[in-house]
């Protein structure tokens, strides 16, 4: 199994741990310090040494950051956490405050003591998010101050070693490009950027420019590594060696120069000495990075990440990897689903047995890798917890007459899936319906999109919501992230939300998920990813218009739809899908598991 139930999250010990804190706060003379969920490599998915905020709070989210000071203590969470925080952390001790409306910032200037020292480590945090911290502070009368040695952990008596996952080469037929054409490119965009070099600190970048994957944290298989390219084409990786087996060693020889963690700030120092201009990326890199830099003499040029927009670009083999994976991924999902009717009935089924049966179905297949994240599997009232985690302390059984919402994904070497499903256990209400087609009219909606060259995620994100806004009804997470090609689940820069301006562009692979959550009484989310496709003619336009592919191939549950509520247009599209479901995910299944499929994608 690739996820485990255990309840790791325990508020009573968040008290004691905030004292201990504010103790080693006293000893070194400071006034609060800065605790953000992060590793050295800002990513969403971090190793299990450097979950600090949850060893503090006992807030697990995959987002989030706590302040401490002297006399009180915040913690920060985003609209996908509203719920969770409150039975997760003391929130006596840690008081909640909204990432939108209470940014740290915000409340570090409202909250900071005149003359206060914040202490904050410089490899847990962003150069903008840094900066962003120091104008509050400065603006509160007090000071921001680098601290060299972790405060959480110098009171973490049994924190975890660092990751030592071995690395392995990406095959070809997957990437679909050569590691050394990868790194021209990247060179090439350098050079024209009139930068003498580029530091890459995201592990999925660098998973994607050597062709390379890892396993240092779950479910995404990153390599924990930071790597320079230079603009004379050449790069050196920094690794521990240990991580290196031969037939990496051997595969990345032709491509990069390795060197171990402990030769970056040297590295870093050579830089700055030189005068060289070097490309950061100022919302990505480590602070410790940057101020390193500019203390050796480097001329630092700000940037995005060079490797993020040819990574979200999905080349043919990517592409055609993602729908094979989808189409294996769409059988195990089908008969869990089939297992599930089944089952079900009668309260057989609970939401920690129905994760592990669908990570069996998927095991089955013989290709799965991992999961791509912890499954969502959330009953009744869990289900409206937007990013709700199973434990075997608040495992339910899935109740006659509730909905049950499934948050599933997999890792596959030719594609990362992820997909939600709502499923009416026995007969829903009709406000289950009514809402349960509202969210699918906005999928639908945005499924159906064509849109000009250049169009971005925040220009389409409405289309999700409006059947949802005509009924006084809304939800507070994004409509769609990015997803990597078996790489990170939540992949940039494009998504489909409100803050998503990067325009979409060919390849890029994208989630469609609306949902709507009734607190304490159910959750629905209808989830499918989509390919967005190059700009083609439309019959009787003027312009050729982009559109989207949808390759997740699942059933969505049909007893939850008021047909009424439904356009023709609308109508076609959902039995245009099903009959595409039925084609490709069909021959895989047993006679009793067709004869299901049938009947859950009967025309409407």
């Amino acid at each position: 199994m690739f996820q485990t139930y255990d309840d790791v999250a325990d508020p009573t010990l968040g008290p004691d741990r905030a004292k201990k804190l504010q103790a080693e706060l006293r000893t070194r003379g400071l006034d609060g310090f800065i605790i953000p969920r992060s590793d050295e490599h800002q990513g969403e998915y971090v190793p299990p040494h450097a979950e600090r905020l949850r060893w503090l709070t006992g807030f697990s989210g995959s987002a989030g950051l706590a302040i401490v000071l002297l006399d009180k203590a915040a913690i920060f969470i985003d609209g996908r956490y509203t719920l969770q925080v409150r039975y997760q952390v003391d929130i006596n001790v840690f008081e909640p405050q909204s990432l939108m409306d209470m940014p740290p910032a915000q409340w570090v200037e409202e909250n900071l003591p005149r003359g206060a020292k914040l202490a904050y480590d410089p490899w847990l945090h962003t150069v903008e998010g840094v900066e962003r911290l120091r104008k509050a502070a400065q603006k509160a009368g007090a000071t921001l101050i680098a601290v060299e040695n972790n405060l959480v952990d110098a009171v973490w008596s049994e924190q975890p070693e660092k990751p030592k996952a071995p690395i392995q080469p990406h095959p070809l037929k997957f990437a679909g490009e050569a590691a050394t054409d990868k790194l021209k490119r990247i060179t090439n965009q350098l050079q024209s950027c009139d930068a003498n070099a580029a530091i890459i600190t995201m592990p999925d970048s660098i998973a994607w420019l050597f062709n390379i994957r890892g396993g240092d944290v779950s479910h995404s298989p990153l390599p924990l590594s930071f790597a320079i390219v230079y603009e004379e084409g050449h790069a050196e990786l920094f690794v521990d060696e240990d991580k290196i087996p031969k037939e990496t060693r051997s595969h990345l020889g032709n491509v990069v120069t390795l060197l171990t963690p402990g030769d970056l700030g040297p590295t870093l120092d050579k830089l700055g000495t030189g005068k060289r201009e070097i490309r950061i990326d100022p919302t990505t890199c480590a602070t410790w990075i940057h101020d390193r830099l500019a203390k050796a003499g480097a001329v630092i040029k700000r940037g995005d990440d060079l490797c993020e927009l040819p990574k979200a670009r999905k080349n043919d083999a990517e592409v055609a990897g993602t729908r094979a994976a989808h189409i294996r991924d769409g059988q195990a999902l089908s008969r869990f689903l089939a297992w599930l009717a089944r089952e079900a009935p009668g309260g057989k089924v609970t939401e920690m047995s129905a994760a592990i049966q669908l990570e069996a179905f998927r095991e089955e297949t013989g290709a799965l890798k991992e999961i791509s994240f912890d499954t969502i599997s959330g009953s009744g009232p869990n289900g409206a917890i937007v990013h709700y985690r199973v434990t075997t302390d608040t495992d339910r059984a899935l109740g006659d007459g509730e909905l049950f919402l499934v948050d599933s994904g997999a890792q596959y070497l030719d594609g990362t899936t992820d997909v939600t499903r709502t499923i009416a256990i026995g007969t829903p209400s009709q406000e289950m319906k009514d809402c349960f087609t509202r969210v699918l009219k906005g999928h639908i909606s945005l499924a159906s999109a064509r849109f000009p060259k250049g169009t971005s995620g925040a220009q389409l994100d409405a289309l999700a919501r409006m059947a949802l806004w005509q009924a006084g009804l809304d939800f507070d997470h994004g409509t769609g992230h990015g997803v990597g090609s078996y790489l990170s689940v939540h992949e940039g820069p494009q998504r489909i939300s409100k803050t998503g301006h990067v325009p979409l562009d060919t390849g890029m692979i994208v989630s469609n998920e609306p949902g709507y959550y009734k607190t304490d009484a159910f959750g629905i989310r209808i989830e499918n990813l989509l390919v967005v496709l190059p700009p083609a003619p439309i019959k009787g336009g003027e312009r050729e218009m982009m559109g989207f592919e949808t390759i997740t191939l699942a059933p969505i549950d049909l007893s939850l739809v008021e047909a009424s509520l439904l356009t023709a247009d609308e109508k076609v599209w959902l039995n245009a899908y099903h009959a595409r479901v039925t084609e490709l995910v069909g021959p895989a299944l047993s006679a009793a598991e067709k004869e299901w499929l049938e009947k859950a994608t009967h025309t409407i």
